[in-house]
């Protein structure tokens, strides 16, 4: 059994991949995060609203950061080792462990679309996921995210179907693709 979202959270250990360090967010990367989270192609299929100021951006951080306090849910920042960069945030969007079972969640900088670093991210976390006793990892995306579909099944992620009408955003209900994958399974 994994131990529980608090004893988790608030020891939310670093993670390193090839070209990644998946860390905890902190306030000082408001800039940084303001310049993906206010693009309108970045939060086209994301739950939350676009940043029209940093002070959004701000307040996000607050939240994300209490998060860890708190021992709730909260996803990593993604830093780029070559240069240091917050690119964006990936991680856990749900941990439940008396199901053994967490949802991934995650967002980049449209510079880094299309070169596998979310996909690097997202493995490292499943991985992470299944040494801290999750036997179901999960993720979604609206059918028209062909992008963030692609990141799950390149990541090992199966398609599991369509949840019609599942998730309200932007002013109406929208379908969702359900991918997961178990422990055990082969990533590729």
């Amino acid at each position: 059994m994994p131990p529980d979202a608090r004893q988790v959270f608030t020891r939310l250990p670093s993670l390193e991949t090839e070209r990644l360090l998946l860390r905890r967010m902190r306030l000082a990367d408001a800039a940084d995060m303001f310049a993906y989270a206010s693009r309108p192609e970045v939060t086209r299929f994301l739950p939350w609203a676009t940043h029209r100021s940093l002070d959004d951006t701000h307040h996000f951080l607050r939240f994300a950061t209490s998060c860890y306090r708190r021992g709730k849910p909260v996803n990593w920042g993604m830093e780029l080792k070559e240069n240091g960069r917050f690119i964006g945030t990936a991680g856990f969007n749900t941990w439940d462990a008396d199901q053994a079972q967490g949802e991934l969640g995650y967002v980049i900088l449209p510079d880094y679309w299309n070169r596998g670093l979310m996909t690097e991210a997202v493995r490292a976390i499943c991985t992470w996921g299944f040494e801290m006793g999750l036997h179901r990892i999960s993720a979604r995306c609206e059918v028209e995210n062909f992008a963030s579909a692609r990141v799950m099944e390149k990541a090992g992620m199966r398609f599991e179907g369509v949840l019609r009408g599942q998730a309200w955003a932007r002013g109406a209900f929208r379908d969702m693709k359900l991918y997961a994958v178990l422990r055990g399974e082969a990533q590729p």
